[in-house]
Order: structure tokens, then C-alpha cells, then sequence
């Protein structure tokens, strides 16, 4: 585990790392209306290289949310840098469109970039049956499980066809062993479709489980504070010793017990 403090981190340029992430030094508050705005982050920085997963852990309200914001070109910083490439925020909600069938909520960045219904639909189909909702394609929101929501959400979030990919608690909402099996089938999905991920996530062990590299931020107003390789082969398990060992580390970092 490096900390940060000890031994700061060098973000390489992005020129050098294409549709990758750096985001350096950045300062971001909120106004209020009485008193000092709320400060969310005060200099952070941390870099994904080209195809990179960086998963990004820290204590509630450190301002994860509005570093992904800060990525996909929501927000702007105060202070600071953010260079990132073309990049989609796949938020802790799934936000699928009630009226419309899973196959199209999966379609619709598709659709918005102008492509038609049938072969906005063709381009989604197979990503069902890499995701198993094979057969599902037809059902409405409201007659998935809210894993197979988050998988439909995943396909919509991959089909934007963006380089980077940032991700907002996605299973956050599941429960453990629904949780454990989307996190597979992510993992899987980029595996064979590699994309840079900047995740931000409260499990620490899915941090580990899914990334190359992991960030920890303090509290608010968040910085990165420590990181820690994760250079393990994959498929990964929570059981493995090497992910419990690592997620003692990142539990030390956090000031949480182990």
C-alpha cells in the first residue's frame, strides 16, 4: 500500500495514457445558503491509464459521486485539473424507462446517437446472452429482478460506446449473492471489451475483487490518502487470502477495524 502523504503519486499526462483519466489537485465546493460553502473535495488527484479499472473507496459523503461528475464533464472544478476521455456515468439507480422493454432501455444511448429501432435493437441482443437476460428482452422494468435490472443498466452503460466508463455504486442495491454475480458478469464484460473504469464503491472486497488499482479517499472535503495495487490474477474471490489481505489494508487506510 503507498500513501499518499509519504510518497505522492506521479499522474501520468493524458496525452500518454489516451482515453484515459487524470484528475489533479482539484478543489470542489457547494454554496449554501448561510454560511461557507461545503467543501466536497480539496486536492485530489488520481490518474487511469487506457483500460485501467480504478475503483475509488472512502468514507460516505468524501465526495466520490462528484469526482465521477467531475470525470463525465457534469461538474467543473474549482481548482485543478480534469482531463478524461469521452466518458459515460452509469449512476447507483438503475433508471430504466418504465414504458419501454429491456432490449430498448438497453438500445437507448443507440438510439439518441441516431441509429434506428432495429438496428439499435441488433447491436443490443448480444450483449443479452453474454449477461444472461437471454429471453428476457421483451419484459417490461417492473417484471425484472433488480439484478436483472442492473444488468440491462450494465449493457446500456457499455453499448454508449464511450472509452471511459464511470460507475457510481453499481450494486450497491443487491443483495450479497446477486451482488457477487453481477460483479462476475462486469467483469467478464470487460474483459472482453476493455474500457478505462473509474467505480466508486462503499465494498471495500468489491473494489479488490473487480480493479487493478484502488484509491482511498479521507473524509470530506475527500483527497486520495493512500492506493493500493491490485495485482492478482483474475477470476478473483472475496475468499481468496491475497483479496482478504488487501482489504485489511485498505480497512487500515480508512481507519475502519479489520
Amino acid at each position: 500500500m503507498t500513501t499518499l502523504d509519504e510518497a505522492p503519486v506521479q499522474e501520468p499526462s493524458i496525452a500518454q495514457t489516451p482515453a484515459g483519466v487524470r484528475v489533479a489537485g482539484v478543489d470542489r465546493a457547494y454554496p449554501t445558503r448561510r454560511g461557507a460553502p461545503v467543501a466536497a473535495l480539496a486536492g485530489m488527484s488520481l490518474h487511469a491509464a487506457r483500460d485501467e479499472i480504478v475503483a475509488v473507496v472512502g468514507p460516505s459523503g468524501c465526495g466520490k459521486s462528484t469526482l465521477l461528475e467531475l470525470v463525465c464533464g457534469l461538474q467543473a472544478p474549482d481548482a485543478g485539473t480534469v482531463e478524461s476521455g469521452p466518458a459515460v456515468l452509469m449512476p447507483q439507480r438503475d433508471l430504466l424507462l418504465p414504458w419501454a422493454c429491456a432490449l430498448d432501455n438497453a438500445a437507448l444511448a443507440l438510439r439518441v446517437a441516431g441509429q434506428g429501432r432495429d438496428a439499435a435493437r441488433d447491436q443490443a441482443r448480444p450483449l443479452f446472452t453474454d449477461l444472461g437476460l437471454e429471453g428476457f428482452e421483451a419484459a417490461l422494468p417492473h417484471e425484472l429482478s433488480g439484478g436483472m435490472r442492473q444488468r440491462v443498466a450494465v449493457a446500456r452503460t457499455l453499448l454508449a460506446g464511450k472509452p471511459v466508463l464511470a460507475l457510481d455504486e453499481p450494486f450497491a442495491s443487491l443483495d450479497a449473492l446477486t451482488r457477487g454475480q453481477a460483479q462476475a458478469w462486469l467483469a467478464t464484460a470487460l474483459e472482453r471489451e476493455p474500457r478505462t473504469v473509474v467505480m466508486v464503491t462503499h465494498d471495500v472486497e468489491e473494489a479488490i475483487v473487480l480493479a487493478d488499482r484502488v484509491v482511498v479517499m479521507s473524509p470530506r472535503p475527500g483527497r486520495a490518502i493512500a492506493e493500493l495495487e491490485v495485482a492478482l490474477p483474475r477470476p478473483r474471490r472475496r475468499t481468496d487470502p491475497a483479496v482478504v489481505a488487501l482489504r485489511e489494508q485498505a480497512l487500515l487506510a480508512l481507519g475502519a477495524p479489520t
